[in-house]
C-alpha cells in the first residue's frame, strides 16, 4: 500500500500537527508515504526512509489576493500531480482538510481510493467551505471525523467514521508530572490568534480581575503583526499578564502553567477539535472549555475540568479561585485530565485510521 497525502498549507495549526503524527505513525508500519506540500511548518520535520515529500511554492501571505493566488495554483499544483499516479495499484489519495480539492477531483477522474480527513467545521467558516465539504461528501470514499459533534453536520451518513486526534508519544514524554508543583505556579494559560471571537479580551479582563494570579496569553502571529494589532485598537495590558507570540516549543511552556482556558465564542466559532486541550491534559493541567463543540467532548464537569461558555464570565473567574485555592480539588481534576490524555495514543489513532485505509479497491467511477 502506498498513501499519496495531500496538505496545503504546511504550519504548526493542529490539523498540520495531527497529519505529521499520523504519518509518523503509518511510517513506522513500513507504510510508503508520498506528502505533497508547501514548506515551512512542522511536516518538514518528518524524516523516514519510507517517506517521499514533494514541496510546492506557497507564500503564506496573509494579504487575500496572494493567499488567493497561492491557493489556486496548489490546487492546479496537486491536480495535475495526481495523474503521475493514474496506473499505481493499490494507492490511497489521503486529503488533509478540507482545502486539497484539486488533488480529491484528480482522485475522482482516477477511480483511487479517496480518504479525507476532515478537521474544520466548514458550516461556521464561510460559504467556500460549506462547497468544498459538499464537494467532499461527494468525492469521498471514506471520511474521517476528529469528533461527534463535526459528524452531526454531515448530511451523508455512509463511510464516516470518528477518530479524534492525538498526540506524539514522545510530547507526553516531554513531562515529569507534578501536580503540587503545577498548583503552585498560579499561572493560567490561553492560546489564541488575533480574532476576538478566540476570547482575548476576555482572557485580559479575567488577568485584571484576578492580579494574584499570572496569565500568559500566547499568539499564533509573529511579534510584529501582534503589535501593530494591539496598538491598533489600543489593548491595555495589565502587569500580571505576559504576551508570547507564535511557538515552536509549547512543552516548556505547559511545565510552568497550572490552568488552560479556551474562550472560544460559540456564537462565532465552534471547534470540532482542541488540541492545545488535549496537549494540556496530557501535561497534568485542568481545563475550562466551552458546553459545545468537539472540544466538550473531551472534558466532563468536576472531573477534568468545568464547560462554562465565555458569556458566563463570572462563573470562570469563580472557577478559577477555586481550582487555584484548593490543592485536593486541583490534584483531581489533574490527575483525571492527565488519565482522560492517555485515551488519545497515537498509536491507537494510527491503528484506527490504517483499518479504515484498508478497503476495497474502487472499481467505478459512480
Amino acid at each position: 500500500m502506498r498513501i499519496v497525502c495531500f496538505h496545503v498549507v504546511n504550519d504548526f495549526s493542529g490539523s498540520t500537527k495531527m497529519l505529521a503524527t499520523v504519518l509518523d505513525g503509518l511510517l513506522k508500519r513500513n507504510i510508503k508515504v508520498d506528502l505533497i506540500s508547501s514548506r515551512g511548518g512542522i511536516l518538514d520535520s518528518l524524516k523516514n526512509d519510507n517517506l517521499r515529500i514533494v514541496y510546492f511554492p506557497y507564500s503564506h501571505s496573509k494579504k487575500p489576493l496572494f493567499a488567493g493566488i497561492d491557493y489556486v495554483f496548489s490546487q492546479f499544483f496537486m491536480f495535475f500531480f495526481a495523474f503521475r499516479y493514474t496506473f499505481a495499484k493499490n494507492t490511497i489519495l489521503y486529503i488533509n482538510t478540507l482545502k486539497p480539492i484539486g488533488a480529491a477531483l484528480a482522485g475522482k477522474i482516477l477511480c483511487k481510493k479517496l480518504v479525507y480527513y476532515y478537521h474544520e467545521n466548514a458550516f461556521i467558516v464561510s460559504k467556500f467551505y460549506v462547497f468544498l465539504c459538499k464537494a467532499m461528501q461527494v468525492l469521498a470514499n471514506k471520511i474521517i471525523c476528529v469528533s461527534e459533534y463535526q459528524r452531526s453536520f454531515l448530511k451523508q451518513k455512509k463511510n464516516i467514521c470518528v477518530i479524534p486526534n492525538s498526540l506524539p508519544d514522545s510530547f507526553a514524554k516531554a513531562f515529569d508530572y507534578n501536580a503540587k508543583y503545577h498548583f503552585e505556579q498560579k499561572r493560567i494559560l490561553l492560546f489564541s490568534n488575533l480574532r476576538f471571537f478566540k476570547g482575548m479580551l476576555e482572557f485580559i479582563e479575567l488577568a485584571k480581575r484576578l492580579p494574584e494570579y499570572n496569565f500568559e496569553l500566547v499568539i499564533g502571529e509573529t511579534q510584529q503583526d501582534i503589535e501593530q494589532f494591539f496598538t491598533k485598537h489600543k489593548i491595555d495590558f495589565p502587569q500580571n499578564l505576559t504576551l508570547k507570540a507564535r511557538q515552536q516549543d509549547v512543552v516548556s511552556i505547559y511545565q510552568h502553567t497550572s490552568l488552560l482556558l479556551n474562550l472560544s465564542n460559540k456564537n462565532f466559532v465552534i471547534e470540532t477539535f482542541g488540541l492545545s486541550v488535549l496537549e494540556a491534559m496530557t501535561a497534568g493541567l485542568p481545563v475550562i472549555v466551552p458546553t459545545v463543540g468537539g472540544v466538550a467532548e473531551m472534558v466532563e464537569n468536576g472531573v477534568n475540568g468545568y464547560k462554562i461558555d465565555l458569556q458566563n464570565l463570572d462563573e470562570i473567574e469563580q472557577q478559577i479561585k477555586a481550582i487555584l485555592s484548593d490543592f485536593e480539588l486541583y490534584k483531581k481534576l489533574s490527575v483525571n485530565a492527565l488519565t482522560m490524555s492517555k485515551k488519545f495514543n497515537c498509536d491507537i489513532t494510527s491503528k484506527k485510521i490504517l483499518n479504515e485505509l484498508k478497503f476495497p479497491q474502487v472499481t467505478t467511477c459512480g
